[in-house]
């Protein structure tokens, strides 16, 4: 009988973002393939220490604890660039850490992206900046994790998932027009366009397979009145007024919803994570990045024109500035 994905939020993991891989990056970069591969053979069983991914992945996959054990709502399949027998570590680190993942893709020296639509998965996280960037240009939902591992409350036991808007839930139109004719142009064009929703961005279907699995909580709430909700998901804009209702329509046009909104004007995203302390932060503005992963668990989407290779000049004054979309060395065997 076959396994079916169809139904299940699917989530594609690179052992460079579950895992800590610093040691065996430094081997490998310093040492050459080989001894990366002798390393790894004899550090089999040395589980791997969690990576900055790791936090967000536990949760997510505590949630199947609402389905019945042999149809879970959530599958996270690795994703790796080793071959077999160097990934070897990372499943034995998988288990050992006692996620529950069974299923992976090892491809020796190659990017195992383009296996995602088979795989019916709704995002890839990696820490390889071109295996995302890769998958991104192929039109599929990716990644970029960010920054070094972050301390996990073990006691805290909610998800909190917070998205940005322009670039990530929503394509980076709106974006493009902030660029090219400043910040009154873009305003007016929001209020004038305030009804009609966006054009869906990346990860859209990502949350919306998030928000099915909120259903389902809210179901278990009605059952059982002592159940408590641990999955919450918010945007975090710098879209202020009058620019805020067009992200409020299009939710609703496509179906999604958020729990929480931040429509920050230009404020520091960083600091509101300090507070809100979301176990993952999709953005796809790097400067607004360079804040947010000092504390959070941050992803960049390298989504839109501004992460174009051939506009460099435009990323750097979209660090330097408070546009409306804010709203890795990794090794190639990842």
């Amino acid at each position: 009988m076959s396994y079916e994905l169809a139904d299940r939020l699917v989530i594609g993991i690179a052992s460079s973002a579950l895992f800590d891989l610093t040691e065996s990056d430094a081997v490998f970069r310093e040492q050459g393939e080989e001894s990366y591969r002798a390393y790894q053979e004899r550090h089999v069983g040395d589980r791997l220490r969690p990576g900055s991914a790791f936090p967000f992945i536990r949760r997510l996959l505590s949630l199947n604890d609402l389905g019945e054990v042999d149809d879970p709502l959530v599958e996270v399949i690795v994703l790796s660039r080793n071959d077999p027998d160097t990934g070897l570590r990372v499943m034995r680190s998988i288990e050992g850490h006692g996620l529950p993942i069974s299923r992976a893709v090892f491809m020796q020296g190659h990017s195992p992206h383009r296996f995602m639509p088979a795989l019916n998965m709704s995002l890839f996280l990696s820490a390889n900046e071109t295996d995302v960037r890769e998958a991104v240009a192929a039109g599929l939902p990716a990644g970029h994790v960010l920054g070094a591992p972050y301390e996990d409350d073990v006691d805290d036991h909610d998800l909190r998932i917070s998205f940005d808007f322009d670039g990530v839930l929503a394509t980076d139109a709106s974006e493009q027009v902030f660029q090219e004719g400043g910040m009154e142009k873009f305003r007016a064009h929001e209020v004038t366009n305030a009804a009609i929703p966006h054009d869906a961005g990346p990860l859209r279907d990502f949350l919306a397979n998030v928000n099915r699995i909120q259903q389902r909580e809210e179901q278990e709430r009605r059952k059982n009145p002592d159940y408590r909700i641990r999955l919450h998901v918010s945007i975090v804009t710098a879209r202020n007024a009058p620019a805020h209702e067009r992200p409020v329509q299009s939710l609703k046009g496509w179906g999604v919803t958020v729990n929480d909104a931040f429509f920050l004007g230009g404020i520091d995203k960083g600091r509101i994570m300090k507070i809100l302390k979301p176990h993952i932060f999709f953005d796809d503005q790097q400067g607004h990045l360079e804040s947010t992963s000092r504390t959070t668990p941050s992803v960049h989407v390298p989504f839109g024109k501004l992460n174009e290779p051939a506009a460099p000049a435009a990323r750097a004054v979209a660090g330097a500035v408070a546009s409306p979309g804010v709203g890795d060395t990794s090794l190639t065997h990842r």
